[in-house]
């Protein structure tokens, strides 16, 4: 099939990285894998941060005006996917394009927010309302999303499709052992990510006793409250914002990856970690549960416990026969449920 891809929240190509830019370009090589023959659609971002009801309101306009336009100039395509559509980045283009070509609407990773109604993101939240029960295809990343998705479209149209990556650029890693090496993936930016780095601060003070250091990769606006964040001395090592291609080899060098896990829809750094046969250690949010097994590929803390995300890591930092058993269970996991093959077969 034909199929126009689009990203309101971030395009593939955006020059940012991220882990949405990231989702965006497995998408897309997903759906080559599945027969198909993507395109990117259109590249405009119908984001609004602030909840402005008068940017929403040009973002709707705006992307009005070009959906007359693409629907004289796209190819022709069988389907239009939209990957990532919630309320402070609705689809103003795929509903109505799908419309007037004829195509299927299929839509991944969709989330229905009932408590924005009449607030400061209602226009947004309309919109997907619309799209959502528009979709033929709901593709349910965060087994979360299906519950939230059940009220507005019918069961046939939720497909479950977990959380997947290109194991073949991944390489399990042998680790340091001693002292352990601890690994932890992430922006450096205000909000649900800040808010991580500062409980893993305040975990990893609680265990200055135990031998360990750190590898922090990541940058942003807000490194200098991260770095306040950490504690101090040679235990952390400060990688900075590293390429996509780099990665394996610095997990792979690791013995355990840790991240408190605020608000994590999905959690790809935590899969990309498994990939590379580490450990995990978080807390029990959103998405994470379904890319690790508690107990078998790394430990879940109870979300916003910083004493009990402290005590998952000294478990293991204590234990490095479990650590190596639970990294080999981690890659094992990915190689069965999580590769780009198993979501190529249901993108089919």
């Amino acid at each position: 099939m034909r199929i126009a891809f689009y990203a309101p929240l971030k395009p593939p190509d955006h020059p940012v990285p991220s882990g949405e830019r990231g989702i965006a370009r497995l998408f897309l090589r997903a759906l080559q894998a599945a027969g198909h023959d993507p395109f990117l659609a259109a590249r405009f971002r119908s984001l609004d941060k602030w909840g402005d009801t008068s940017r929403q309101q040009r973002l709707q306009a705006l992307g009005g005006r070009l959906a007359t336009r693409l629907e004289a100039r796209l190819p022709a395509f069988d389907a239009w996917f939209t990957y990532h559509l919630y309320y402070k980045a609705p689809d103003w283009l795929g509903p109505r394009l799908a419309g007037v070509r004829g195509a299927a609407y299929w839509v991944a990773e969709a989330s229905h927010a009932p408590k924005r109604a009449g607030g400061p993101w209602d226009i947004g939240h309309r919109a997907v309302v619309d799209a959502i029960a528009r979709a033929d295809r709901l593709f349910c990343l965060n087994p979360n999303d299906r519950a939230c998705l059940a009220p507005l479209a019918a069961p046939d149209r939720l497909i479950d499709l977990a959380p997947f990556l290109d194991a073949s650029a991944w390489r399990a890693g042998v680790g340091r052992g001693e002292p352990p090496l601890l690994v932890t993936v992430a922006m450096m930016r205000e909000g649900a990510k800040l808010a991580s780095y500062r409980r893993l601060g305040r975990a990893l003070a609680a265990l200055d006793d135990l031998p360990w250091r750190l590898l922090v990769v990541g940058d942003g606006p807000a490194r200098a409250q991260v770095q306040a964040a950490l504690p101090g001395g040679r235990r952390i090592c400060w990688l900075g914002q590293r390429n996509e291609a780099e990665l394996p080899a610095i997990l792979a060098s690791a013995d355990l990856f840790v991240w408190p896990a605020e608000r994590e829809a999905i959690g790809m750094a935590m899969l990309e970690a498994a990939a590379a046969g580490l450990p995990v250690v978080a807390a029990a949010t959103d998405g994470v549960p379904a890319v690790v097994a508690h107990g078998e590929t790394g430990l879940l803390a109870v979300p916003g416990d910083v004493g009990a995300f402290a005590g998952c890591l000294r478990a293991l930092l204590t234990d490095p026969a479990r650590r190596r058993a639970m990294g080999r269970a981690a890659r094992a996991r990915v190689l069965a449920r999580h590769d780009i093959t198993q979501a190529a077969a249901v993108l089919a």
